[in-house]
């Protein structure tokens, strides 16, 4: 568990998943990519599989993922294999609002 601040960029330590933080609590979460926890940018991957094997859908480089709380925000800056988490909780890709018609 560590604590997050916006502009952190993080990666999985064995898939290609990194993440960026856009927006964050101020307590200490852990963020996760198919069951195993994110490392910094500068650290050592590991060559294993997720922990979670059922992980679902992959991240999807360029969009923005958040929980359910609206709480905690992070951008996929390259995609991967594994499903992000915060605290356990799957995070949902978020939904684009809709423009205002020109009429």
């Amino acid at each position: 568990m560590r604590l997050l601040k916006a502009g952190t960029r993080a990666r999985c330590a064995v898939c290609d998943t990194e993440i960026m933080v856009v927006r964050t609590v101020s307590s200490e979460v852990l963020v996760t990519c198919g069951g195993v926890e994110l490392i910094g940018m500068d650290g050592a991957k590991t060559p294993a599989p997720h922990a979670d094997v059922a992980a679902g859908q992959g991240a999807l480089v360029g969009k923005r993922y958040v929980n359910a709380a609206d709480a905690v925000e992070l951008l996929c800056t390259k995609g991967g294999k594994g499903q992000l988490a915060i605290n356990g909780e799957s995070l949902a890709v978020k939904q684009t609002k809709p423009l205002p018609s020109s009429d």
